[in-house]
């Protein structure tokens, strides 16, 4: 069970570390939202999941922090993107074939 726990700590580290790299590397703010609320979602499930391979009697307290990750960083994500779209700021075009129709 430790190595089951470690895997996944492993992985929940490796997706919240590219969550980071997608915030610096991607073009406006709605793409930033999504790679980093995905990513850490995800990142942080997995890390949960190891703690709770580790700490067995933990369970209980674990299933409630996923429970409000799971309800609140997608919630706060796209209430950041509406604010930030009511503000004014407009997806970036797409690339390639679409732009030459504009």
């Amino acid at each position: 069970m430790s190595i089951i726990g470690d895997i996944l700590l492993v992985i929940g580290c490796a997706f919240i570390a590219l969550g980071s790299l997608g915030l610096v590397r991607m073009p406006d703010v709605y793409n930033r939202l999504q790679a980093g609320t995905k990513a850490a979602t995800l990142g942080t499930i997995a890390v949960l999941l190891g703690i709770g391979f580790h700490h067995p009697d933990w369970w209980a307290k674990l299933l409630v922090i996923a429970g409000f990750v799971l309800f609140t960083n997608p919630v706060g994500s796209s209430t950041i993107a509406r604010a930030a779209y009511k503000v004014g700021i407009r997806p970036r075009p797409l690339a390639g074939k679409y732009e030459a129709d504009s």
